[in-house]
């Protein structure tokens, strides 16, 4: 058998990229994702693809924020490896998966020849995510009407609220955040993430209780694929009063006033109150994530 060659795309020969069986539904669930032809990547084996990635971010990035389609034929998982390793940027790893991937034997074997491909480029498993979308043939989650919504200009308020829930958070890219630089980089990271989405800014609130505390936040936002929740948070001091389904809710009804015909969202598997919470306002899973980060000194956190 003769080694694999990595080759960059370019417009003329982006159809490369479609060369490879696609057993995991990627190309469906990317159906509104832009991708850069010059930012995938295929492993060629005597002349046929035999892994190809995707390395995606919005439109005015100048670098890659994820690799978000990762394929590799069953047995090539040296080929993949090589396609993450030889990357001019390190960045997060997603595979997409259908729900309910587990059932079934084929999707499991397609599944786990991705995650060997992954650890073998040296990256690491961080969590798995369930991934909902929200359709008008689902009806609106209504308003409890329990908190008071209102738009708040200043950075500083959403700053330290941010840095009030990751104390106790369940998100495993918040804790690992806090893990490499404590609360306040987790609490920049996810500002940063707010800003860069080409939402407008005024649509970000804040919840309080009828007695005027701060119970959350919530931040309905568009990403480059369309309307999505941006985050949802309950204080510490605020939980076990269900208040994160009136935070969804808000957020959800929000983005259809604005125009939105489907809504987008995501939460950890382990996070089962907000999983929960996903349930009760009429979000179905469609998909499943798992999440891999570049381990080692060279990987870039950036």
């Amino acid at each position: 058998m003769t080694g694999s060659v990595i080759r960059t795309l370019s417009a003329s020969d982006a159809h490369l990229f479609d060369a490879l069986p696609d057993p995991l539904g990627a190309r469906e669930g990317h159906r509104l994702t832009r991708f850069r032809p010059d930012w995938k990547r295929v492993a060629l084996r005597d002349g046929e693809v035999v892994a190809r990635g995707a390395w995606w971010g919005g439109p005015d990035d100048s670098e890659p924020v994820n690799i978000n389609w990762f394929d590799v034929a069953e047995g090539e998982e040296e080929a993949g490896a090589e396609l993450l390793r030889s990357a001019p940027r390190q960045v997060e790893l997603e595979i997409n998966l259908p729900g309910g991937w587990r059932e079934r034997a084929d999707l499991r074997v397609a599944a786990e020849t991705r995650f060997a491909a992954a650890r073998a480029a040296g990256y690491e498993r961080l969590v798995e995510r369930f991934l909902y979308r929200w359709t008008p043939e689902h009806a609106l989650p209504e308003r409890p009407g329990r908190l008071r919504f209102s738009a708040e200009p200043d950075d500083t308020v959403f700053f330290d609220a941010l840095r009030r829930i990751h104390s106790a958070t369940l998100d495993a890219h918040a804790l690992r955040a806090i893990e490499e630089g404590g609360l306040d980089r987790a609490a920049r990271e996810e500002l940063d993430f707010f800003h860069w989405c080409p939402s407008p800014r005024e649509w970000w609130q804040t919840a309080y209780t009828p007695e005027g505390d701060l119970a959350g936040i919530h931040i309905p936002a568009h990403n480059p694929s369309g309307p999505t929740i941006g985050f949802i948070g309950v204080l510490p001091e605020q939980r076990g009063r269900g208040y994160a389904f009136d935070l969804l809710a808000e957020c959800t009804r929000f983005l259809v006033e604005q125009g939105a015909e489907s809504v987008t969202g995501a939460t950890d598997r382990t996070n089962t109150p907000m999983a929960a919470a996903f349930a009760k306002a009429g979000f179905p899973v469609v998909r499943e994530r798992i999440n891999f980060h570049p381990a080692g000194p060279a990987a870039d956190r950036s």
